[in-house]
């Protein structure tokens, strides 16, 4: 960086720390309800929230109400809302079609635990969609990784697992590693030291997880060299670290590598999903992994995961050598909400559309940082996009580590005292559902 923009920045990211007290003032004026609910809750409560993520500096807001793309706090404050439920609300809050199949579902039941007809018609919808021809269904994208793994350790007979630094994959043990570790305790950016991401993380769990640097193939193809490897599981874009992109040639590198060396190549789009576009990730780049998870974009708002798999990798929980398990799996309350999403709300045109309405506010955005020489950047990935405070697209974690999380702070503060809700983590995406409107 040169002397001039060094010190352009440095008055940038002085202004951001002022701005930001000003609005932590306003934001407790404005929240004096949430700071009460957050409070009591914490009394039964540990952090106040049912979910660690839920938790956020100053303290989180409370809602009580959420319509098509606006939500309420229960101290009366709206705002529109662009973190839709960190992006599983790609069909908006309480989705008149998707309301009316779960309305006409609750008088038909919520819980068979046997199966409904409505199982086949999703997972042909989700066959269709991601060219994988079998499926089965989880109750959190958590479940889905986690049921995934074990199969790629079914077909393989190998313990091993490999996972890219920075990657987020919900909270099974396996990968709670290595998702957003400090640089201190985190070895080479070509070799990294695998660090645990919480307490209770066991010696042998820590041994069977190894991790690499995302946008490299050279570091994963050393980490496959002795082909004892079950499975690499990756989103085929992190939307851990914001949106980070896979570099030209990276995913087929990747799985022409697992393939020479037997390894499963497990693609998690829990949070790319149909926000991507309507064949997911996979549709978009191209490339076809062996197994991949989904959660999120496909419910409605209701909870669910799902994997699928190739013939070889599901095989093995038809033969019942990888048992799949799960009272709420398939159930018909949640397949009621995602067939209506799949089949009826997130259909190709309107995908289409709400991806094209996300480059607008792509590209504002990108003329703003332009014309006020802002040290950032802007990315999108179909109906997601981010602000990236840093002058170049970051490619892996260490250079995500690198961006000023004071001027992310101070915008995102900014921005919801004037009721834009943007995703609190500073390291998510905004979501573009296909309600928000050219107006909102």
């Amino acid at each position: 960086m040169s002397a001039t923009k060094n010190t352009l920045h440095h008055n940038l990211a002085d202004r951001a720390k002022a701005i930001t007290q000003r609005e932590l003032r306003t934001y407790a004026e404005r929240t004096v309800g949430s700071q009460a609910a957050n409070a009591r809750a914490r009394k039964v409560l540990p952090l106040g929230v049912p979910s660690s993520f839920q938790a956020y500096d100053p303290h989180p807001l409370v809602l009580r109400r959420a319509q098509n793309c606006t939500i309420e706090d229960i101290d009366g404050n709206i705002f529109v809302d662009y973190s839709m439920g960190y992006g599983a609300l790609f069909a908006g809050h309480v989705n008149p079609i998707v309301r009316r199949a779960i309305e006409l579902q609750l008088d038909n039941g919520t819980l068979f635990v046997t199966p409904c007809e409505a199982n086949a018609d999703v997972a042909e919808l989700l066959a269709e969609r991601y060219k994988l021809p079998f499926w089965r269904f989880t109750n959190s994208g958590t479940e889905a990784t986690m049921d995934a793994i074990r199969v790629a350790r079914g077909v393989t007979g190998r313990d091993k697992i490999v996972k890219v630094e920075g990657g987020y994959h919900g909270h099974n043990d396996e990968v709670m590693i290595s998702m957003k570790p400090l640089l201190s305790a985190a070895g080479s950016p070509d070799n990294p030291t695998p660090v645990p991401a919480t307490a209770g993380i066991t010696k042998a769990v820590m041994a069977d997880t190894i991790v690499v640097p995302y946008n490299d193939a050279d570091a994963l193809e050393r980490a496959l060299k002795n082909n004892d490897i079950a499975a690499f599981i990756v989103e085929p874009v992190l939307e851990n670290i914001g949106i980070c992109l896979p570099q030209p040639g990276y995913l087929e590198a990747v799985r022409r590598i697992t393939r020479e060396h037997g390894t499963m190549l497990i693609f998690d789009e829990v949070k790319t999903g149909i926000t991507a576009g309507w064949g997911g990730a996979i549709g978009v780049l191209g490339v076809q992994p062996d197994l991949v998870c989904l959660a999120k974009s496909i419910g409605g708002g209701l909870p669910i995961g799902a994997f699928g798999g190739t013939a070889e990798c599901m095989e093995q929980i038809d033969s019942g050598r990888v048992l799949h398990l799960g009272t709420y799996n398939g159930n018909p309350l949640v397949m009621a909400a995602a067939k209506a999403v799949l089949s009826e709300v997130c259909t190709p045109a309107v995908t289409e559309a709400t991806v094209a309405r996300n480059a607008l506010l792509v590209n504002a955005c990108a003329t703003i940082i332009e014309k006020a020489a802002l040290p950032a950047h802007t990315i999108q990935f179909g109906a997601k996009g981010c602000v990236t405070w840093a002058v170049e697209p970051i490619k892996n974690y260490r250079d995500y580590k690198a961006t000023d999380f004071d001027i992310a702070f101070a915008q995102w503060i900014h921005g919801i005292n004037r009721g834009i809700m943007l995703p609190p983590g500073l390291d998510e995406q905004w979501l573009i559902s296909v309600v928000h409107t050219h107006k909102t």
